[in-house]
């Protein structure tokens, strides 16, 4: 299977994805309507422009489709974490092939038990196996580690039928579903 890189500098590139059920990759027409809700809509002052110039973290990165393309589109540098050693490989084998390999950490993390951030991010991904109930304490586990910067738009994709839970600190801005798949953009609580 694979997928392409929706827009921005590496707009068409192709990626690979893992066979098998454990990854689930985020397709390519999700993928392209959660970025056009974090490029054009208005975040306010506080969050800005979440893609110019940022970091971002792909939590459970899978393929690395997102922080691919969150790179394609302005980024400055990702951080990759995932616990399953083919997903990692893919991921390795992506960004090398798409020439993003200094701009990136790839690392095997459990994004419950995350290690303490070098640098904060202003751009988070959460794609968690679905109906797991590890959201909240994803969310929760990377804010203590310093991994989200106090202005951070966070964008996590759940299950449609999947309830949303956050942790106190953080507030759901908007949710969209396409299909089977909700997206919930969300920031700190104000």
């Amino acid at each position: 299977m694979s997928l392409r890189i929706i827009g921005g500098k590496l707009s068409g590139r192709v990626i690979d994805a893992p066979k098998g059920r454990v990854t689930r990759p985020t397709s390519d027409r999700v993928r392209e309507a959660m970025f056009n809700i974090i490029i054009h809509h208005e975040w306010g002052k506080k969050i800005g422009d979440p893609l110019k110039k940022a970091n971002v973290l792909d939590a459970f990165c899978g393929t690395g489709a997102l922080a691919f393309e969150a790179l394609s589109r302005g980024c400055t540098e990702a951080f990759l974490f995932d616990q399953d050693r083919q997903a990692l490989r893919i991921a390795q084998d992506n960004a090398e092939k798409l020439g993003l390999k200094k701009t990136c950490s790839i690392m095997p993390v459990d994004a419950l038990r995350p290690p303490r951030a070098r640098d904060t991010c202003r751009l988070i991904f959460l794609d968690p196996p679905y109906r797991k109930n590890l959201i909240a304490p994803s969310l929760t586990a990377l804010d203590m580690a310093g991994w989200i910067a106090e202005n951070a738009l966070v964008v996590v994709e759940s299950a449609k039928k999947e309830k949303l839970e956050l942790p106190e600190n953080f507030a759901l801005l908007l949710s969209r579903t396409y299909g089977d798949t909700a997206t919930h953009f969300v920031a700190r609580a104000v």
